[in-house]
């Protein structure tokens, strides 16, 4: 079965995500736990915790079906040790937000070099990082995402997160997230049918599906391999609607969270009902 979804707003607490999720007709989610663009949040009250778990059972979202997104300040590769050392002590208190709440996975961009150390130290880097994670949080899965190579980022080539899947010492709670939009700009090809067999099978391949965890949907404003990451609705972008309809029927992908990110929340419903109609 397919879990299609969007990335919804935890505004005025976690606990409203279910709801909003519900409302646009969606089967999976995605959200922040706390602000995504600051350090440090209060701690999660209890009251919170249990209307978050009282709501995702009563809109029937089970944690496989959520792919909580952590800060976009982190950076798990960071060249410099007490930002590496901030970054990680964060990832940390987001995996235990996660715990917390009940949810199985969390997802994160890998890291950036910043252009002061090589590509290998950094990918090393996000390794170790999970690592601690792991170590002080239980329950929870580290979900890397690939990137679309934007600047310093690591971890837009599918050889990237293998290596930092290799140095994770329990490979049980390590996994993947594919941005279709990413991974165009990154130099996969998804425009054809042809196309997404040959970058889907480069990623089992390299990487595995078994360590895929959910996936985000979504368009790409540039040209295949232009770095840039910038989204379009389904069909409205250079990637187009055949690798959507492509996931969409493949059975690779059933049981995850596949997850809009789309710019026009507006389109949210019709893209999901959209994607629900494909899979059938």
């Amino acid at each position: 079965m397919k879990y299609f979804g969007a990335h919804v707003s935890a505004a005025g607490g976690v606990e409203n995500a279910p709801l909003n999720a519900r409302a646009i007709g969606a089967t999976a989610l995605a959200l922040f736990t706390k602000n995504q663009r600051q350090w440090y949040a209060p701690a999660l009250s209890d009251e919170s915790i249990a209307a978050f778990g009282k709501n995702c059972r009563e809109c029937g979202y089970p944690a496989p079906t959520i792919l909580p997104h952590d800060s976009y300040l982190i950076n798990l590769g960071h060249p410099d040790r007490e930002a590496l050392d901030k970054s990680r002590s964060s990832f940390v208190a987001e995996m235990q937000r996660c715990q917390a709440l009940g949810l199985d996975r969390l997802n994160f961009h890998p890291g950036s070099h910043l252009k002061q150390i090589a590509v290998e130290e950094c990918l090393d880097r996000v390794a170790e990082s999970i690592n601690i994670a792991l170590a002080e949080s239980s329950g929870v899965t580290a979900v890397i995402e690939n990137t679309a190579g934007q600047g310093s980022n690591v971890g837009f080539d599918f050889a990237h997160l293998a290596r930092i899947i290799a140095g994770v010492k329990d490979k049980s709670r390590v996994g993947v997230c594919i941005d279709t939009c990413h991974a165009f700009a990154a130099g996969y090809d998804l425009r054809t049918v042809e196309a997404c067999d040959k970058t889907f099978d480069e990623f089992d391949r390299i990487v595995g599906f078994a360590y895929l965890r959910g996936m985000h949907l979504n368009d790409a404003t540039k040209p295949l391999g232009s770095r840039v990451d910038r989204h379009q609705p389904l069909g409205a972008g250079e990637i187009g609607e055949t690798c959507f309809r492509y996931i969409a029927a493949d059975p690779r992908f059933d049981g995850l969270p596949l997850i809009l990110e789309t710019p026009d929340e507006a389109r949210w419903p019709e893209e999901i009902a959209l994607l629900q109609a494909w899979a059938r």
